[in-house]
């Protein structure tokens, strides 16, 4: 555990320090947990009406089935609630000072999101009943602790919605990527390179017949293109206070997750060449991680161009945002 070198104190120690108090301001706690696990009960015993495809009424088991399926590309669903929590937790000092109050007007938001699942649940489309779990949740958070409160946690909340599962909805997305993928990859293997390759559609095959490759959809770049989106929006928030600087920040995602994507199928093929098919498929099986290395220190290299003066304000918060 990483100490402090001032103090010795590890970020272990502050928590167990933190949260105690952090619990003891929190006012209305019981009306919050009253109004919340209410909402949750429905959508676990009213949640998902497409029992022919999942067989269960909850909505989390719904989810589960989305997210850890094999071959599933919405595996990050998993991570990012905890994620929008960590990040409400570094922004502690910045809700503890905001003055809170029920505010009444939030139950309008709730009835909509209960109106949306209604439409969800009879059309038997799940996505709509979590887009209305989610914002129902925050309604919930408005109601008991003020529209201040709802105002300053809209980011992180904000990406609650890639808890929504996109599954053959990301099709329109992944098949553009598949094809600009294996545009770029010939291009760069066969006139760059200078190594014969054959081409058929999304498919890559040596000439001679010892490999071939197709790039699928889990090869599209779907899934780096999330995370790294996830990641360049938390980046970008916290580390910049002005607007073009944050859009900059967040729209490197596509660009990383393509040039990721590529080096990694051009690797695939250049270790075929040399070394046979067995040494294409462990660098397709082992190398994943290299290339999303790469781009994190990519989007690291912009950030530091980009950077801004240390916000000297204190209390772990967002600096104001400015034009």
């Amino acid at each position: 555990m990483a100490k402090t070198a001032a103090t010795g104190r590890t970020a272990l120690d502050d928590l167990r320090e933190d949260l105690p108090v952090v619990w003891r301001s929190i006012p209305e706690k019981p009306l919050f947990f009253a109004l919340a696990i209410a909402w949750l009960t429905w959508f676990q015993f009213l949640g998902n009406s497409t029992f022919g495809y999942i067989d269960t009424p909850s909505l989390f088991g719904w989810l589960n089935s989305a997210y850890n399926s094999p071959g599933s590309e919405d595996g990050h669903g998993n991570l990012i609630p905890f994620l929008v929590l960590g990040l409400m937790w570094w922004k502690r000092d910045r809700l503890r000072v905001i003055s809170t109050a029920i505010w009444w007007p939030g139950l309008f938001g709730l009835a909509g999101a209960g109106g949306l699942h209604l439409l969800g649940y009879i059309v038997q489309q799940p996505r709509l009943s979590v887009v209305a779990l989610v914002f129902g949740l925050y309604a919930i958070v408005a109601t008991v602790w003020g529209w201040r409160v709802a105002r300053e946690i809209v980011f992180p909340y904000v990406l609650m919605v890639f808890c929504v599962p996109l599954g053959a909805l990301a099709e329109p997305l992944t098949i553009p990527l598949r094809q600009f993928s294996t545009d770029i990859t010939v291009g760069v293997v066969r006139h760059g390179l200078g190594i014969p390759i054959l081409r058929e559609g999304v498919q890559l095959a040596d000439p001679r017949g010892a490999y071939q490759y197709e790039v699928a959809a889990a090869c599209s770049g779907i899934n780096s293109l999330i995370t790294l989106l996830v990641l360049t929006t938390v980046y970008a928030f916290v580390s910049f206070s002005r607007t073009w600087k944050r859009g900059v920040v967040i729209a490197l995602a596509l660009p990383l997750a393509v040039a990721g994507n590529v080096l990694r199928l051009v690797t695939i093929i250049v270790a075929s060449e040399a070394f046979g098919r067995r040494a294409g498929e462990f660098v397709h099986e082992w190398f994943g991680f290299v290339t999303f290395a790469l781009a994190m220190g990519g989007l690291l290299v912009v950030g530091h161009w980009l950077r801004e003066p240390e916000n000297r304000s204190g209390g772990g918060g967002l600096a104001p945002e400015i034009a």
